[in-house]
């Protein structure tokens, strides 16, 4: 049984709900859910520690950041278990990736923000400078996918920067932020600095709303993302939002065509297709179109097949399988329900898919399907391929595969996107502003781009008096 994490202490209260293992299908963990009343706790606990924390030394804070990130090593098996329980993903994804990306944040943020200068400016008898202070309470809003990755990068910079929290994981995968709360507990972390509610959207909507609620930094789709920014907008608080995408990828003739195929197993089928990032639009010179596809569709049918989320988001996934073939496509690979003849028939798989022959203006290409499917369009010219990449309402991540430096730069730099991979896919370096354009998100994290969010400039400006000659 899970329960809240608010003030330091576990709090039980509210009804319960069940977490079910997408492998199986069979429940894993019951969880209380927020009401109301947990919810006002929640903010409560967290506004009466604001005070203190943020008149912390930011050195002091980068020193807690340090002291999680060691928890976080010390529970490293917990959180794994957590999070495959909840996820079905690989152990050796969560292993590699997952977990040690929540350390890697606690530790890249506290060097960030204990090195980050403040600016001066010197004008004759003037001085001005300005001093960052934090927000005050923030609503860290964590989408099922990549749960405790998503939660660290939000809590790392909000917590340094001298803000308190109150996280909302997602009802699917609750499991890390609960071992999470318990390793804050051991490391003698001030409560109320970080508290941690279960809940449905219900829940995230409260929190979000609340008055003490200062800013909110939310991930997940558009729609919802929409809602919150309505909800804030009367207070007028600061929000981030990476939201959902429909990511274009550019094969170009002179790519390393073994690279650029299995770049696009990759970025395709990875954790399922249920990573923001992951791309679901390929275009590829019709020179070496049909090859492509080819290799492609082979290597879809050979991926270690991932579980969806939940049965509810399998069945809107074949919805767009069937929507596919109605609106005309090819089916290259997948396409259905693999059949394994054990548990996990009760889980909640989808095949691997490739699609192609479908018009840009599809439901199928228009809209994120958040699964391992993609369609593949041929192009004849570069503009033709960065006009197709661009004709999206979405703007989150690109790729493009060339070995011509020469257009690698050019291309990229003609992206509506705020993350363009050359040559690669999912590299990342924290120092790096992170996040979408259109419909994929607004404001940017990463680096001193998350403390800039995160606190908010005050400029002090004295006049200096000249002395008596």
């Amino acid at each position: 049984m899970l329960t809240h994490f608010i003030g330091g202490q576990p709090v039980a209260a509210g009804k319960t709900f069940p977490v079910h293992d997408p492998v199986t299908g069979a429940v894993v963990r019951q969880v209380h859910e927020a009401d109301p009343e947990v919810v006002d706790r929640a903010v409560r606990a967290a506004r009466e520690a604001a005070r203190d924390w943020a008149a912390m030394p930011v050195g002091e804070r980068a020193g807690w950041m340090r002291r999680l990130a060691e928890g976080i090593e010390a529970r490293f098996d917990d959180l794994v278990a957590a999070e495959i329980a909840d996820t079905g993903k690989p152990l050796d994804q969560t292993r590699t990736l997952d977990i040690p990306r929540g350390i890697a944040n606690f530790r890249a943020f506290a060097e960030i923000a204990a090195q980050r200068p403040e600016d001066a400016f010197h004008l004759s008898g003037v001085l001005s400078y300005t001093v960052r202070r934090p927000l005050g309470v923030v609503a860290v809003i964590v989408p099922w996918n990549l749960p405790f990755l998503l939660m660290t990068w939000k809590l790392a910079p909000a917590l340094v920067s001298g803000n308190t929290v109150v996280v909302k994981p997602s009802e699917q995968t609750p499991g890390s932020a609960a071992v999470f709360a318990e390793l804050c507990a051991e490391a003698g972390l001030p409560p109320g600095v970080v508290n941690i509610i279960f809940g449905y959207g219900s829940a995230g909507q409260l929190l979000v709303e609340h008055p003490w609620v200062n800013a909110v930094t939310f991930t997940g789709s558009t729609a919802t993302g929409t809602t919150i920014m309505k909800s804030v907008a009367d207070r007028v608080k600061p929000i981030s939002f990476e939201l959902g995408g429909k990511n274009a990828g550019l094969v170009f003739e002179d790519c390393d065509l073994d690279k650029a195929v299995e770049g696009a197993v990759k970025s395709v089928f990875t954790n399922g297709g249920q990573v923001c990032l992951c791309t679901e639009r390929l275009y590829v010179h019709r020179s070496i179109f049909e090859d492509f596809c080819a290799r492609l569709a082979a290597r879809a049918q050979e991926v270690e097949l991932q579980p969806m989320i939940s049965a509810e988001h399998r069945e809107k996934v074949l919805s767009y399988y069937a929507l596919a073939r109605s609106e005309g496509a090819k089916v290259l690979a997948g396409g259905s329900v693999p059949v394994f003849g054990d548990h996990r028939d009760s889980g909640y798989f989808v095949e691997p898919t490739v699609v192609t022959g479908l018009s840009e203006w599809s439901r199928f290409n228009r809209e994120e399907i958040f699964g391992p499917v993609c369609h593949v369009a041929p192009f004849d010219s570069e503009a033709e391929a960065v006009d197709l990449a661009n004709g999206s309402e979405y703007g989150l991540a690109a790729t493009l595969w060339t070995t011509n430096l020469d257009r690698a730069h050019r291309v990229a730099q003609r992206l509506e996107a705020g993350l363009v991979w050359v040559n690669t896919w999912y590299l990342r370096d924290l120092r790096t502003p992170f996040g979408g354009v259109k419909l994929s998100g607004i404001g940017r994290e990463g680096g001193t781009r998350s403390l800039d969010f995160y606190s908010e400039p005050t400029t002090i400006t004295i006049k200096l008096e000249q002395p008596d000659a």
